[in-house]
């Protein structure tokens, strides 16, 4: 039983990756979505110090500027995972800094990403250690008791299963902290497109329908003319219909 309660999830697990490969790669449609900033190769040359910046922050903590740099240093890098928490700090002590935002909220979906993969790696590991547990017999059969009675599949059903929840919790925070910081994108510039279709993708992800059908009909009332309006319209639809149909089970 526990293994078939497991296996639920990971039923669920592979719709949700499905839905998050048309938000980030744009399967089934003729545009790219979020493909391009998880793309972005964000090392460079000269910038600011990473031992300056640190210093000062031990100096002050709270100097926002030198929590910046720290962030623009460990990226110039190529230490995104590590710019993260210091771009975070400083967007705490600057939230008006829609940029610093709009980037957070890149790095975000980046973090998001490796966690997806994570996921995926430890839903394939499950399927090939412990075959039944997709798709598992009833207990009342005797290779349905033979499973749920197996001691190693039981051990290795749990330790997949551990990783396959941490990936799948810590993807689900990454996107919705990426929502959340595009929102700030979005109050800052209310009439870019651009910005309106990211936090509608991103939102997606998180699994905040509301937010993101909100998004995507604004994306379609500022740009009425983008390649990409009919695919949007589509996409509205069928989250709308998603939408209700998750109120009406709700309800029920």
């Amino acid at each position: 039983m526990k293994l078939r309660n497991r296996a639920k999830f990971v039923f669920v697990f592979l719709a949700v990756t499905f839905a998050a490969s048309f938000v980030l790669f744009g399967v089934g449609t003729g545009f790219g979505g979020l493909q391009d900033i998880l793309l972005q190769e964000r090392a460079v040359g000269g910038g600011p110090s990473e031992s300056d910046a640190r210093n000062r922050i031990e100096a002050n903590p709270r100097d926002a500027q030198a929590w910046r740099d720290l962030a623009t240093a460990l990226q110039n890098q190529g230490n995104s995972d590590e710019s993260l928490v210091p771009l975070a700090r400083y967007v705490d002590l600057r939230p008006r800094d829609a940029e610093a935002q709009r980037e957070l909220a890149g790095l975000y979906l980046q973090d998001a990403e490796q966690w997806r993969r994570r996921a995926q790696a430890a839903q394939i590991a499950l399927q090939n250690d412990v075959p039944g547990s997709t798709f598992q017999p009833p207990s009342s059969s005797k290779v349905g008791q033979a499973l749920s009675d197996d001691p190693l599949a039981q051990a290795l059903s749990a330790r997949h299963n551990e990783a396959l929840n941490e990936a799948f919790t810590n993807m689900t925070q990454s996107y919705t902290r990426a929502v959340i910081a595009y929102q700030a994108v979005a109050r800052a510039h209310p009439s870019d497109a651009s910005v309106q279709f990211e936090l509608a993708q991103t939102a997606e992800a998180a699994g905040d329908l509301p937010t993101a059908i909100a998004g995507y009909k604004r994306f379609v009332e500022l740009a009425p003319e983008d390649s990409a309006v009919d695919a949007v319209k589509e996409r509205i639809e069928l989250l709308e219909q998603q939408a209700s149909a998750g109120s009406g089970g709700m309800g029920g």
